[in-house]
C-alpha cells in the first residue's frame, strides 16, 4: 500500500507516465482510441472472452490501440498511425495492472518493479519481464517504436505491445516494417494522416517458459483511407526471418480467426488504383531484395549530395559537441528528476513510517489504558467472589462438624456417662448377693447332708425290718 501511495505521488510530480486503460465491455469499440481505425470502426470477429481491449495512452492522450489475449499473453494486434521516424529510442517497459487485477485503483500502465506486491495475481493474464529473461527471446514490438516519435514512441514500450521474438527476427521485423511504411506506404497515400496500420501476430502452441505464446506469423495490414484509397497486407513467417510476403487484406483475413474483418468497407480494396498498387508492390519487392527505393526525396538527395557531404564534414565536430552537450544536459535532468523522485520516495516513506508508528503507539497506549480500566471491575468482582467462596467453605466445615457430632448415638453417651454411678452403686448389691449365695450354698450343703443321713437311716431301718424276725424280738 505504501508503494502505491508513493507511486501515485510521483504521478502528480512526473506527469509523463504512460496510461493504458482497459476498455469496458459497455463501451463502444476501443472508446477514445477508435480514432486509430478507418471510420472509427475496429476490426470485427475477435470475440473470445479472453480478448482484452486496451486504449494505450501517454500524457493523457491516446497513442494507439491494442487487442490483448490473456490466454496467449501476447497482443493479437496493435492499431496505430504513422507519425514520423523516431530520432532516439529510450526504453522504459511498462505493464497494465488492470489486466491481472481489475479491482485495483491503478488505471494506468506502470513500471513492473513499482507494483510488485501491490497488484493481485500480477502476471496471471499478461507477460512480465521475468518471462523473457534467459529465454532466448526478446520483447518484439508490434507497433514499432521507430515509426513513432516523442510521446507516441514512449507509449510503445509496454509489454502489452510485445511478442517473443528471437533477436535476429526482431531486428529483421522492425527493419522491414520500418522500410515498408516509410518508403512504400507513406509516399503513396495522398493523406498521410489517413494511413491506418494494423500490426498483429498469430499465436502458436510454442510457449516461453510454458506461459507466453511465440507467434507463428507476424503480419501488417495497411489502409489508406483517402479518395484514391488502397489496402495492403504483409506477412513474415517465424521460420524464415528473411521472408516478407505481400497479399491482399482479404487473403490475410482468411489466415486469421473465422469471421475476422480488419477494415470497414475493405478500405478501397475493390476499386483501388492498379497503378498505385503496382508501385507499392514494386517498392516492397525492392525492400525485400535489399535495394533502396527511389523516391522524389531520394532524387533531391542525390542532387545535393556533394553539398551535404561538404557541409557534413565541416559541421560534424560542432554537431558532435552539441550532441555531447545535449546528452550531458539530458542526463543531468534525468539525474535531477531521479534524485527528486528518490527524495520524495524516501521522505514520503519516512513520513508514512512516522505516522504509522505514531498511530500504532497511540492505539497501543489507549489499548493498555482500556485493558487496565476493564481489569479493575474484574479484579474487584474476583475478590468479592473469593470472599463469598471462603465464607461458604467455613459454613460448610461447621455444618460438616455438627453433622458428625450429631451422628453419635445419644443413648450411648448417656449410658457411658452413667456407667461410673451404676458401677459404684452396684457394689453393695453384688456383695449382698454374694453373701446370700454363699449362705444359701452352706444351707444347701447342710440340707443335702441331713437329707442324705435321713435317707441312709430310712434305708437301714427298712432293711432291718425286712430281714430281722419279729419273734426274736418278742423273746
Amino acid at each position: 500500500m505504501k508503494t502505491s501511495v508513493v507511486f501515485l505521488l510521483c504521478l502528480s510530480v512526473f506527469p509523463g507516465f504512460s496510461q493504458g486503460r482497459v476498455v469496458g465491455e459497455d463501451e463502444a469499440g476501443f472508446a477514445e482510441c477508435n480514432v486509430f481505425f478507418p471510420g472509427q470502426v475496429p476490426p470485427e470477429g475477435f470475440t473470445e472472452p479472453f480478448h482484452v481491449k486496451i486504449c494505450q495512452q501517454y500524457n493523457k492522450e491516446p497513442r494507439f490501440a491494442t487487442l490483448y489475449s490473456t490466454e496467449d499473453k501476447i497482443p493479437l494486434y496493435s492499431a496505430f498511425k504513422y507519425t514520423k521516424p523516431a530520432q532516439s529510442e529510450e526504453e522504459n517497459w511498462l505493464v497494465e495492472p488492470q489486466i491481472d487485477d481489475p479491482e485495483n485503483d491503478l488505471h494506468e500502465m506502470v513500471r513492473e518493479a513499482d507494483i510488485v506486491g501491490t497488484v493481485a495475481n500480477l502476471g496471471a493474464n499478461q507477460a512480465l519481464t521475468s518471462d523473457y529473461v534467459g529465454s532466448g527471446y526478446e520483447r518484439g514490438l508490434l507497433n514499432p517504436s521507430l515509426l513513432n516519435e516523442e510521446d507516441f514512441q514512449m507509449a510503445t514500450y509496454t509489454l502489452t505491445n510485445a511478442v517473443p521474438l528471437s533477436p535476429s527476427l526482431s531486428k529483421s521485423w522492425h527493419r522491414d516494417i520500418g522500410s515498408v511504411v516509410e518508403q512504400a506506404l507513406v509516399p503513396h497515400c495522398s493523406k498521410k494522416d489517413h494511413l491506418y496500420l494494423l500490426a498483429g501476430a498469430i499465436p502458436s502452441s510454442v510457449r516461453v517458459k510454458g506461459k507466453v505464446s511465440v507467434p507463428e506469423t507476424l503480419w501488417l495490414a495497411a489502409c489508406c483511407d483517402a479518395p484514391e484509397g488502397w489496402s495492403l497486407a504483409l506477412v513474415k513467417k517465424m521460420n524464415d526471418e528473411n521472408s516478407l510476403g505481400d497479399l491482399t487484406v482479404g487473403e490475410l483475413e482468411k489466415q486469421l480467426l473465422a469471421g475476422v474483418h480488419l477494415f470497414k468497407g475493405n478500405c478501397g480494396e475493390d476499386n483501388q488504383s492498379q497503378e498505385i498498387k503496382e508501385a507499392i508492390l514494386q517498392a516492397v519487392s525492392q525492400i525485400r531484395s535489399g535495394e533502396q527505393v527511389e523516391t522524389s526525396d531520394n532524387q533531391e538527395g542525390k542532387d545535393s549530395g556533394l553539398v551535404r557531404k561538404v557541409a557534413g564534414i565541416i559541421a560534424t565536430p560542432f554537431i558532435k559537441l552539441l550532441e555531447l552537450l545535449i546528452y550531458v544536459f539530458v542526463e543531468l535532468v534525468k539525474f535531477v528528476f531521479y534524485f527528486l523522485w528518490l527524495v520524495i520516495k524516501r521522505v514520503g516513506g519516512t513520513v508514512l513510517d512516522g505516522v504509522c508508528g505514531l498511530w500504532n503507539g497511540v492505539v497501543s497506549y489507549f489499548k493498555a489504558i482500556g485493558m487496565v480500566l476493564i481489569s479493575i471491575p474484574y479484579d474487584v468482582g474476583r475478590v468479592i467472589v473469593n470472599i463469598f467462596l471462603g465464607f461458604l467453605e467455613i459454613v460448610q466445615d461447621v455444618a460438616s462438624l455438627t453433622y458428625r457430632i450429631l451422628r453419635i448415638p445419644v443413648g450411648f453417651v448417656l449410658h457411658l456417662a452413667a456407667f461410673p454411678y451404676h458401677s459404684i452403686c452396684a457394689i453393695p448389691s453384688v456383695l449382698k448377693d454374694m453373701a446370700t449365695g454363699i449362705g444359701g450354698t452352706f444351707s444347701l450343703v447342710i440340707d443335702a447332708t441331713a437329707a442324705l443321713l435321713h435317707g441312709f437311716y430310712y434305708l437301714a431301718g427298712h432293711i432291718v425290718k425286712r430281714f430281722v424276725p419279729k419273734g426274736s424280738s418278742d423273746d
